[in-house]
């Protein structure tokens, strides 16, 4: 297939050419795209090098199969109608069409089949932390529909992308040295700190970042009734985040019932021995593809509430990957 990549000198885009390459995906043409900035840059796929072309209003995208675009929302909407003129499938991961109604949002172990459904020839990729959410949710609904969720995030550096995980890096690095750090992609210092704020807070109190969990987990799910309340915090961890979810569900379901439906599930490992120290941490699952679960135990505040901890590396299953993933899909299921 001939494939492009929007973005390409970003972290999710690097995350791109390595997930691809990792996954074997049938690329027989490869093209990187950029900003001004960006373009002349070269990068390795394959042993081959390939040079980033300035992203622009032309016909650069003629032949192309799949797009993979993470350059920002205001990019995505700008140029989909280039990238798509001549039938190229738009995958993007920014939040430009997650709502729209004429674009489905996939995450292929929920709803892979709505990936058939692209009227304007897109697919939007969801909010990181809704995508490794929502692969843990499934199996649980699968058992008995999940009536609200509460899930309080723990999200690292890399979520706000390859100049943020280093600026974490240098405020330790300035703080060990008796230096004031500097603070330019949050709202304070993230070392040694948490910071309860991601995105920009709307007029009910909740960040941009704990709506788009609750709009997205509804439309991924086909549940517009259900509940999500979501309190989104970032944590001075370099790459993977982490997730306390509390669901409540029309029957009551056991830990145990619980822990074999996750142990079954697609893209979903099971981490769950505490008596041994043994639980999902982003200090292990960073770099790896599924969603990790543990901690699982009944809710003690809720008859019918399950309680359990999910971790997810965000650059991958959180971006590049399921973005990838989407595409496999689509060539294993097309009809």
């Amino acid at each position: 297939m001939k494939v492009a990549i929007v973005g390409a000198s970003g972290a999710v885009g690097q995350e791109f050419l390595r997930v691809l390459a990792e996954q074997n995906f049938p690329v027989s043409e490869l093209l990187l795209f950029g900003s001004s900035r960006s373009a002349g840059r070269k990068y390795t796929f394959k042993g081959k090098e390939f040079e980033v072309r300035e992203l622009k209003h032309n016909d650069d995208f003629k032949g192309v199969d799949i797009a993979f675009t993470s350059a920002g929302a205001g990019t995505s909407r700008e140029f989909a109608d280039t990238i798509t003129k001549y039938g190229a499938l738009m995958i993007d991961n920014s939040s430009a069409f997650r709502m729209d109604d004429d674009v489905p949002l996939v995450v292929p172990e929920v709803n892979g089949d709505d990936a058939f459904n692209t009227p304007r020839n897109i697919i939007a990729n969801p909010n990181c932390t809704t995508i490794q959410m929502v692969v843990a949710l499934k199996p649980i609904n699968d058992l008995s529909k999940i009536r609200r969720v509460h899930v309080a995030t723990y999200q690292a550096a890399s979520g706000a992308g390859a100049a943020a995980m280093d600026e974490l890096v240098k405020q330790y690095a300035d703080l060990a040295q008796g230096q004031e750090p500097v603070v330019e992609k949050f709202a304070y210092q993230l070392a040694y700190n948490v910071i309860p704020h991601i995105d920009v807070f709307q007029d009910n109190g909740y960040t941009k970042e704990e709506m788009k969990m609750f709009n997205e987990t509804r439309k991924i799910m086909h549940e517009p009734e259900l509940s999500v309340s979501a309190m989104c915090v970032r944590v001075p961890v370099m790459r993977a985040h982490s997730e306390a979810v509390w669901v409540e569900t029309d029957r009551p379901i056991s830990p145990e019932e619980a822990r074999e439906a996750f142990s079954k599930a697609e893209g979903v490992v099971v981490v769950d021995n505490p008596s041994e120290k043994q639980y999902p941490m982003p200090l292990f699952v960073a770099g790896k593809d599924p969603v990790y679960v543990g901690r699982i135990r009944k809710d003690i505040a809720n008859d019918h509430g399950l309680s359990f901890w999910i971790v997810g590396d965000q650059i991958k299953k959180g971006a590049a990957l399921n973005a990838v993933q989407i595409a496999q899909y689509i060539i294993a299921h097309k009809k």
